[in-house]
């Protein structure tokens, strides 16, 4: 290639003065003033440049980095003002103060190196600064920066060795017990999420640090962690312990869902324990409870002995893993997986044996025909009578009558 096309294609060149590089701060912050000097004279004098990244770069070569550590070392020596007009795409509106640049360049050849150098930096920054003079040979080899200051000292940290935590504890092996009781908690209530032992140092520095903490008072008294913290709600007949009914009543509502049961009571639990769904839950069940009870009382008036209830208040034996393994294991011995295949055979459990009621207990025909005759003991007798078939009852056309065997 010719000497003449290569210098053609490398375009205009740019103007660097070396010397301004005092006041401004540096080689790029040079080169973007010299060229914001050109647009500005193109203009009038109270007008801003407008431009943006791309244009500086084309005829700087200055890129969008380069260009910002110009203008923040421009402005902090009052040579610049600048507004920042679309963050995104770099688009700026610029006005050099070309008084304050006079004052600054008169002040260069008049004071002393040493005193422009530390009024050019920012009053912020106190870098201490190493005046290199220029017939220097002997330090010659060392690079010294003269716009910048040196980098400044790492900072020491004090480690005290043999550290130990300092708190109410009277012994090492005491705060080692406190840690594990915490631990055991946190797994327990999956308060770690994975990592108890970093739950349980976050507690033992916040008492360090002179917080009062619950849980420390639990341990001295000797009581179970987290026990005091409890809080019994309306709908508990004892912390986190929901009234049967209540519990049931809530897992009958996703059975009906469509939900397996596991997830049904897994959900039902979940919602009881979270205290404003769980109290909104209440409040609706109180009212259904109310309005039950209503017309129970309503249906004892009119000669209903045993008023219709949900299946959530029939009280239920409560289910555990003994009475689970042992109806399994009466089934089939490699269900009881509690039990050794040398146990004997556990025996079945016993079903009671249901008597017959007698005729006093049975309601009269004629009780149960003047409540059916009413809206609201039609549908209870209804139920009643298909719940209880050793009354001998049957509705035919609206009349109750006694059932016939054949």
């Amino acid at each position: 290639m010719k000497i003449g096309i290569f210098l053609g294609n490398l375009g205009n060149p740019a103007i660097y003065y070396p010397k301004l590089a005092k006041i401004t701060g540096g080689v790029t912050a040079s080169i973007f003033l010299c060229q914001l000097f050109q647009w500005q004279s193109q203009l009038k004098k109270s007008e801003w440049v407008t431009t943006n990244c791309d244009e500086i770069e084309a005829v700087t070569g200055l890129n969008c980095e380069e260009q910002e550590l110009a203008i923040s070392q421009l402005k902090s020596r009052s040579l610049l003002k600048a507004k920042s007009i679309n963050y995104h795409i770099y688009t700026w509106e610029l006005w050099a103060d070309m008084d304050e640049f006079e004052s600054k360049f008169n002040n260069c050849f008049t004071a002393n190196p040493e005193d422009i150098i530390t009024q050019s930096l920012p009053k912020s920054l106190n870098y201490p600064v190493d005046i290199v003079a220029d017939n220097s040979s002997s330090n010659s080899s060392i690079k010294t920066d003269k716009y910048f200051g040196q980098p400044r000292q790492q900072i020491s940290v004090a480690v005290t060795p043999n550290y130990r935590f300092s708190g109410p504890w009277n012994s090492q092996e005491q705060l080692h017990n406190f840690q594990r009781a915490l631990e055991a908690y946190a797994q327990e209530r999956n308060l770690g999420f994975g990592n108890p032992s970093g739950w349980a140092f976050k507690i033992i520095d916040s008492i360090t640090k002179g917080l009062a903490s619950t849980f420390w008072d639990e341990f001295i008294a000797g009581i179970p962690l987290g026990e005091s913290q409890k809080v019994k709600r309306d709908w508990e007949i004892a912390p986190e312990v929901p009234y049967p009914a209540f519990e049931e009543e809530r897992i009958q509502y996703y059975v009906h869902k469509g939900e397996p049961l596991e997830a049904a009571v897994s959900k039902a639990r979940a919602d009881l324990r979270n205290p404003v769904l769980g109290k909104d839950l209440w409040e609706g069940f109180l009212r259904k409870c109310d309005r039950l009870a209503d017309d129970a009382l309503k249906a004892k008036q009119q000669g209903v002995d045993t008023p219709y209830l949900p299946s959530s208040f029939n009280e239920k034996p409560q289910i555990t893993k003994d009475s689970v393994m042992r109806k399994l294991g009466a089934i089939a011995p490699q269900f009881a997986l509690n039990q050794s295949t040398s146990d004997p055979m556990p025996e079945p459990p016993k079903l009671e044996q249901k008597e017959p009621p007698t005729a006093d207990e049975i309601p009269s025909i004629s009780a149960l025909q003047k409540a059916y005759n009413t809206p609201l003991g039609r549908s209870i007798i209804e139920k009643q009578i298909a719940a209880n078939p050793d009354w001998g009852y049957e509705i035919v056309d609206g009349e109750i009558v006694e059932s016939i065997p054949f």
